[in-house]
This record gives C-alpha cells, structure tokens and sequence, in this order.
C-alpha cells in the first residue's frame, strides 16, 4: 500500500474566546495590577503577565479575584512550557470548583495545544469540556478540533465519530469530508473515499490533493488508464515526495498496461520508500527494460534484488538469465537460472529455468556440482518433459565432456542401467587415464579393466587394452603387458587410435624387459622406421636398439644403432658414444675403442659414464700390454673420480699390474690401500687373498698373519665355514625364495656379523624385505651398505632407503640420504629421483629457497618427465607464493599450465584466473575460471577457490547479483573447504556493506 508520507493538513481557524475581567467597580480601584495582568495576558506577555497575576492573587484575598488569577496562572504556565502547568490547572478547578472560567479553561488550554500542534496533550483537554455548556458554534469548533486530533493520533474510529458531527457544518463540513475521505482511502475503502472526495472536489484547496489520492486508488482497483489520466495532470503541482509516488503510479499502471517504453521514465523517476527501493521496483524497471530488448539495462536491474527469495525475485531471477543469454554471457546465465530454478514460487518458471540451467551446464561446465548430476537431477524431477529424449541424450554425453570422470563413475555405478554402459565404458577408460597420470596404478588397471569388459565401443576396448599394457608395465608386470600389447595390435580398430603410432616402441621395450632382447631389436627397428615426428621417442629407440644388439653380441648393428643416436645430438649422446666406444672391444678393433674412449673422456668430463669410460680405457691398455697407459688411466680416474665405485677395483688393477711385474712392494701397498680405504668389500678380500701370495712367497707369513688379525672382517680361520654358510643363503636369494633368504642371511649375519660376505649379506637381506613390503626391517641393513665405504651396492641402498623414508614421511632422516644419492649416482634416473624428492622435502620442510634450487634443477635435466616437471615447477610457484614473491608465481604457474595435467592442471587454471583479477582483467579471469570448471570439475577444492575470484570479477564488473550469488553458493556447497568458505563470507560482507550503502541512497 503506498501512503503519503506526511498528513495533508489545512489551516483550522480558531476562535478564540474574548477575554473579560468582568470585575465591579465597587473594587474597580483595588484591581489595577490584575487590570495590568490581563492587558499583558492579551499581548501574549506570558511571564510579565503571569508575575503580576501572582502579586495580586496575594494582596487580594477576594475569592473571585483569586480564582481568576489562579485560572491566569496556570493559563501563563501552560503557554509558557512550565514543568507545573499541568497541575496549576488542575488545581484551579479543585480549588475553585464554582469559578465561571472552568469549562473555559479546558477549551481554551486545549485550543492553545491544538494550535500548537500538539494533538496528544489537545485530546487530554478535550476530555475535560463539558459539552452541555457550550453554544452550538462552540460545540462544532469542539467536534472538529477534538475529531482532528484523534485524526492525528491515528485513532481513526475516534476521528471518525467526531468528525461525522460536524459533516454538515457550514464551517467545518467541507474539512471534515476530506478527512473522513482519507480515512477510507487508509482502510483501502475506496468506495467510501471517492463518496466523500465527490462532496468536496469542486474546492480548489482539496482538488489538487485529492487527485493524488484518486490516481492511487484507481490503479489499486485496476483502472490503470485513469490512474494515469489522473496523475499526470498532477504532477506538476506536487511537492517533490508526490512526485516520486505520482511516478511510480503512472509508472507502474504503464507497466501493466504492458506499454513498456512509457513505463521506463516514470518508473526511472521514482523515490523508492524512505529513498531506498525494494525488490518489486527493481524488476519492474528491469522487466520493462527487457520486452524493449534493452537486455544491459535489464541485467543492470535484476542484478540489484539482493537476497529476493519470492514470487518477485523468482521472476527477476529467470528474466535475468534470459537477459544474459541474449548477450552471450552464459556462465551469468547459469546462476540466474540456478537461482530462479531453486525457487518453488512459480512452478513453470522453476522446471523452465531448471531445464535452461541444466542445458547450459552441459554446455560451458558447471562449477557447483557435476553436469551429469544436474542433467540427471532434471530427469528425475521432470520425469514427464517433453525434453525428456534431448536431456537423455545430454546425460548420456555429459559424462564424457564434463571430464569429471571420478563423479561421472560414482553415478554411473549406481545406474547401470543398459543405456549407459557404453558412456560407463567410456568414463571407466578416461578415469583410468586420469589415476595413471596421478600415478595411481592399481586403481587404474582396475578401471581399464572394467572399460575392456563392457564391449560397448570397440574403438575405446582397444584403446584401454593398450593402456592396459602400458599400466602393467609401469607395475613390472612384463609378462601381462606384453600380452596385452599383442592383444591391442589384434583389435581392427587399433590403428584408428592415437596409441598405435608407439606401439612397436612399446612392444620392444616390454620384450626389453623381458631379457629378449633379439625381438626387442626387432620391434625397435620397425619403430625408426616409421618414427618421425617424436623426436624424443626416436632417440631413445636408436639407444634400446642399440643397448638390445650389443646385449646380444650384434656389435656391429649396435654401433650403427648408436650412431643414430649420436647424429640426433638428443638425450642421453654421451651414453650412445660411450656404448659405441666399448663395442669396438667386442669386435677385436682395440686401437678404435681406445681411440673413442679417449674421444669420450675429453668430450664428456663431466658425463655419468665418464668413469666408466676411463676404466674401460685402462682395462683396454692392460689388454694391449700398454700397461704404463694403463695405470695413468687409473691415476686419472682416481684422481678426478673420488666417489666413483670404479675407484676401488682401478686400484686392484693397478695392484695386479704391479704383482704381475713383480714389482711385490708396489703392489704390496696398493692392495693394503685398497684393504683400507674399502674394507669389507670384494676387492678388499681379493686384496687380502692375493697378498697373501706375496708375503707367502717371499716368507713372511708371520708379518701377513700380523696384518691380516688387524682386519675386523678378515677371519681366516673360520674362512670355509663363513663361505659355506654364504653360499646356502645365497642360494635362496638369487631363486627369489625371499622368505628363505631373509632365515639364511638373518642366520649368516648372527655367525659372521663382519663375515666375509657381510656387505653383499646385509644387502640381500635388505633387499628381501623390501620385496616382502617389511621396509622398517630393512632399514639398517641398507644403512649398513651406505655406512661402508663406496661398493657396488651403495647407489641401490641409496635409493631404496630413501624411499623408504620418504614413505614415512621422515623427511628429516631422507634428507641426507638423497643428497648422498645426488652426488654419487652413476644412473641419471637415480639423480633424477634424489633432486626431485629433495624438492619436495625442503618445501616440505618449509625451507622454500632450497625447494626451489632443486626444482630448478629438475627443470633443466633434459631427461625429466612431463610429469616430474610439472611437479618441480609447482614447488616453483608454490615457494613463491609462500615468500610473497607473486612476480615469479605469476611466471610458474605460467609455465606449468603449458605441461600441467589432472590436479596441477587445476591449480595453474586457478593461479591464472588469480593473476589476471589481480591486474583487473575480469573477463579473462572468468575465462580461466569457466575453463577451470569445465575441464577440471573433478577438483573441488580450486574449483571452489577460483569461484571466490570469479565472484571478484563479477563484482569488478559491477555485476553484484552474480557476484553476491556466487559467493552465496561458494558459502552453501563447500563446507568440506573451510579455508575457501572463510574467505567467501568476508567477501561477501564486503560486497553487502557496500551495495547496503547504495542502496540507501536515493534513486535516480
């Protein structure tokens, strides 16, 4: 109900009764002050009158006299605001009950607060009036007065019974009509309100008003074209509050009248209530802004209902995704008809706005809950559509393009129903895909199984049965990958899919694997003959197919094979032309492969074979008699070398060269150092063993007995039994008899804990219960391995315990071991692990600066994967967020969206979207945001986060509804996310407070 927001008060005439001292000129004399008094009362002299009127209630003691002053007295104070006033009054009727000046007392207290306009204290007066008393023009001032008090107190059944006294009064009548007028039109009796507004409307001073009122009670009754008729005219004349409800009358019967384009400007005009408007303006404004196609200005409107959960706000809400719509902007559209589809208000509007948002979801990715969730949420709310087929089909579909796999899977195992087991199929074999890039192996056979059974789609049966293989592979499953392999090569579908290319190349590294090295060769050569563009791969199966030739003694196509590799300049050169180098021993060509190797060492100093090369190189001189070459080359590589595990048996061959020169005191030292510097390891015990020879021989047995009792893992004594109790354990460890092995070695290592064998002991029972999965037990036999000095089994101790740690997570006690492993792996891959795991346990460790020293390390190794280096370059970027650093995260996370997949996928999209809000790209950052949601909706937790940017953008768009919404949805459905729901709310107070301040102002 619209009201005026102050009463239309017209001026009442008041009669004041005349003043009369009537005093009798017996004391005529006697009464000059009070004759004085009563001038001053006239002259409205209050205080002076009211001073003199005291004075002469003293000194004159004439009961009349004195009633009269008293009845002035309190007369003064009433006019002059006094605390007493009240009780002045009251005590002069008490005190003077017989005083003429009663009854004209409380008409004229009243009508002085009347006048005032003060109607409350009036009314209290007026009661008082005794009505018997009064002659008829004193009687309809009474009624009037009294019945326009009541009018104003809002008593208006009061107001109405005196009014109606007075209805036919020739001076009251015409103001008590319009009152009673208005009275009506306050209870919405509009019938009764026009009966009087007829009585009085040819009166110029009601006229005016009363077309207001006349215009507003038309539009109630639905007479919209005299609403408008009646207003207009009127407009001009109003105060500026009218004019505001005039405008939203005309306005608003414009609107019903569906005369769009002249409902705007009025509308446009109005106030709103107290200066703010409410939900109902907004729509209409913005309703009427969309059937003109005027879509910008609409959303402008709708956007500002904040918080409608109504009829009104249902409408908007649907309206404004239609709007949004018509200008391409669908993930606002989505919102819109999210929210309008949430409401039950209109049940037509709900199911529409259900269905648009659900076809939208499927189209551009739905952030809040999965496409096939929503679609299907549809299907079973409106089972009866006539969308019914479209829809299905989308569900079907929707389970492919979502790419939310992991939900998609949840709800197709629910409804296995036999329309979608092909889209099971097809969801099974992309889940797969999504955990074996994760690394999660065993779940991913599992699901590329489950693809396979279903028989749906040949295409997909073969395409999982590849990855099938290529899963059971990374598991060391060799036998059942290469079967699997087989079985995809069998499928006529095969070479339609984007696995085939690498087929061979994956067939003969499983062959490879599998020791066959002839048919790996072969399946190498049919891939480089056919390779071109994979460069990388091409490389890598030059290298195998030379690596599979040389293990089968080919040397000659082995060479030619690591010729390839050489010319391709790529990965692993140095390997090839090393490999190269040590095949020309095999065919009897000393000369060339001493020649490449000495090629090799120049080229390749710091290569991880660079040792080996020089060994071979002295072991090539010895064999040419060159022996002076020989133990320069051993010199070099002990030398430059230091940690190399070729140290220890360069010196052996250095020790022979001696003994078998005769030079015994030469070689004599060389194997003590060789006994000192690697005690407890094979050459140390050759070492003994041979020097033993020469003490024999030159007879100085009791000096080598002397020597020999200062080894602690020397006892020569126990020799045969220590070796026999080896070789039994042995036994069982090499026939992969694991649980015999770990009793024998547990047994050998109680008798001979420094035995002769004890290093190789501690490895294999290490390595047996690693392969039992009892990792803790193997712990101090690895450490007991890495604990002695540089030997065969150190870099695999190296790498098995830490990995153990790691498993743990004993971040602390992995640290020193994969810095170890660093610095004296000889296989790449073995680096490789150590400085990608020492990334992530000083990040781990909160120590962000080395973090991201290894991680630089790991992306310049040309040999790292994709995937180790998408993980590198997250510690990057995640340093750099903790540091503040937000110039080098902004860069990281560049670079990792460009190899990224699955998760770190997610999280580049969402430091994307993050960046480009920062710089005030709102519409790019909702592009990453959609792209995010689209592709990547099975990570909800930056799905969430990258919502809460979304919402800033909105709101940096000025868009507030998609904005308030968003956030609103974030607060509501991710309550698993603390973290992202906390910094929602604050956000979203913060849009409120200041659309709160907006909104308070007036509206133009």
């Amino acid at each position: 109900m619209r009201r005026l927001n102050r009463l239309l008060l017209f001026s009442v005439p008041l009669c004041a009764l005349s003043l009369s001292a009537q005093q009798s000129k017996i004391y005529t004399h006697n009464l000059k002050d009070f004759d004085k008094a009563v001038t001053l009362y006239g002259e409205k002299q209050y205080q002076a009158a009211q001073i003199l009127f005291e004075k002469t209630k003293t000194e004159n003691k004439e009961m009349e006299v004195q009633a009269d002053c008293a009845y002035y007295i309190a007369n003064c104070a009433i006019r002059l605001e006094q605390m007493n006033a009240d009780m002045l009054m009251e005590n002069f009727v008490e005190d003077y009950p017989t005083s003429t000046k009663q009854n004209q007392a409380y008409v004229e207290v009243a009508g002085y607060y009347f006048n005032q306009g003060k109607y409350p204290q009036a009314l209290k007066w007026y009661d008082k009036v005794d009505e018997a008393s009064m002659s008829n023009t004193e009687r309809e001032r009474y009624n009037f007065q009294k019945g326009y008090s009541y009018f104003n107190a809002g008593d208006k059944k009061q107001a109405e019974k005196y009014l109606n006294k007075v209805i036919n009064s020739k001076e009251f009548g015409s103001q008590a009509k319009y009152y009673l007028g208005y009275l009506a039109y306050e209870s919405d009796n509009y019938k009764g309100a026009n009966e009087y507004f007829d009585q009085v409307e040819d009166q110029d001073e009601y006229k005016e008003k009363m077309s207001y009122f006349q215009a507003d009670m038309n539009f109630k009754l639905g007479n919209f074209q005299k609403a408008i008729d009646l207003g207009e005219p009127q407009l001009a004349k109003s105060n500026t509050m009218e004019k505001s409800e005039l405008n939203k009358i005309i306005g608003e019967s414009y609107f019903n009248l569906k005369k769009y384009d002249k409902a705007i400007p009025y509308l446009n005009e109005y106030k709103g209530k107290r200066g703010k408007w409410n939900n109902t303006d907004y729509y209409q404004l913005g309703y009427a802004y969309y059937k003109q196609g005027d879509y910008e200005n609409a959303i402008a409107q709708f956007n500002k209902i904040i918080e409608g959960n109504d009829f009104v706000a249902q409408n908007a809400y649907y309206h404004l995704g239609e709007s949004y719509l018509k200008t391409d902007k669908k993930q606002q559209a989505l919102n819109a008809f999210k929210n309008a589809s949430e409401m039950d208000y209109d049940l037509k509007i709900q199911e529409d706005a259900y269905l648009n948002y659900a076809k939208l979801s499927y189209e551009i990715g739905n952030p809040y809950q999965s496409v096939p969730e929503v679609l299907k949420g549809f299907m079973d709310k409106y089972p009866q559509t006539p969308f019914k087929q479209e829809v299905q089909g989308l569900l079907i579909d929707s389970y492919i393009t979502s790419k939310n796999y992991k939900e998609a899977l949840s709800l197709l195992e629910k409804n296995k129903s036999p329309e979608n087991r092909l889209a099971y199929q097809k969801v099974a074999f992309y889940r797969g895909l999504e955990l074996y890039t994760d690394g999660s192996y065993h779940d991913a056979l599992d699901l590329f199984k489950k693809s396979i059974a279903e028989q749906r789609d040949a295409r997909f049966t073969a395409r999982a049965t590849f990855w099938k293989a290529e899963t059971e592979y990374v598991l060391g499953l060799f036998n059942e990958s290469l079967l699997s392999f087989k079985q995809f090569t069998g499928f006529d579908e095969a070479k339609s899919t984007p696995e085939y290319k690498h087929i061979n190349y994956n067939l003969g590294y499983t062959y490879f694997k599998l020791k066959e090295y002839e048919k790996a060769a072969e399946f190498f050569q049919k891939y480089v003959e056919t390779a071109k563009d994979d460069r990388v791969r091409l490389n890598d199966a030059y290298l195998r197919l030379g690596d599979s030739y040389f293990v089968s003694t080919k040397y000659w196509p082995a060479m030619e094979a690591y010729n390839k590799a050489i010319d391709m300049k790529g990965i692993d050169a140095d390997y090839a032309f090393f490999q190269k180098g040590i095949s020309y021993g095999f065919v009897g060509r000393n000369e060339r492969k001493i020649e490449d190797l000495t090629k090799f060492v120049q080229s390749y100093p710091k290569s991880k074979y660079a040792d080996d090369a020089l060994y071979e190189l002295g072991n090539t001189y010895v064999t040419e008699n060159n022996t002076t070459k020989a133990l320069q080359t051993y010199d070099r590589l002990i030398a430059e070398y230091k940690t190399s595990s070729y140290v220890s048996k360069a010196m052996m061959r250095q020790a022979l060269i001696y003994y078998n020169a005769k030079n015994d005191k030469q070689a004599l030292d060389k194997f003590k150092k060789v006994v000192a510097d690697f005690p407890n390891t094979p050459e140390a015990m050759e070492a003994v063993s041979t020097a033993r020879l020469i003490y024999v021989d030159s007879g100085r047995t009791e000096e080598y007995a002397a020597w020999v009792k200062t080894l602690d893992f020397v006892d020569v004594s126990d020799a045969d039994l220590d070796n026999t109790a080896f070789e039994a354990a042995e036994k069982q460890y090499l026939q992969n008899n694991t649980k015999g092995a770990i009793s024998g070695l547990t047994s050998y290592l109680a008798q001979f804990p420094n035995g002769i064998s004890a290093l190789k002991a501690n490895f294999y029972l290490a390595q047996s219960y690693f392969t039992e999965k009892l990792e803790n037990n193997a712990v101090p036999h690895y450490e007991y391995v890495i604990g002695k000095s540089r030997n065969e089994f150190t870099e695999s101790s190296l790498a098995r315990l830490a990995e153990i740690h790691l498993k743990n997570k004993n971040y602390e006690k992995a640290l020193p071991v994969l810095k170890r492993l660093e610095a004296e792996a000889d296989f790449p891959q073995n680096v490789t692990f150590a400085q990608s795991n020492l990334m992530k346990c000083y990040y781990d460790q909160k120590d962000y600066a080395n973090a991201v020293v290894y991680a630089e390390k790991v992306m310049a190794n040309t040999k790292t994967e994709d995937r180790v280096k998408s993980d590198a370059q997250i510690i990057i970027a995640r340093s750099a967020i903790k540091t503040n650093d937000e110039a080098k995260a902004k860069t990281a996370y560049a670079k990792l969206l460009t190899i990224a997949k699955g998760e770190l996928a997610a999280e580049a999209l969402y430091y994307d979207a993050y960046f480009k809000n920062k710089e005030g790209k709102y519409e790019a950052s909702n592009a990453a945001v959609q792209k995010l949601s689209k592709d990547y909706s099975g990570y909800k937790y930056f799905g969430a986060k990258a919502l809460v940017v979304m919402a800033k953008n909105f709101y940096g768009l000025k868009d507030s509804f998609q904005a308030t919404y968003i956030l609103e949805s974030v607060v509501k459905n991710f309550k698993d996310y603390p973290d992202v729901v906390e910094e929602a709310q604050a956000e979203l107070k913060k849009i409120k407070d200041e659309e709160a301040k907006t909104n308070s102002s007036i509206q133009n």
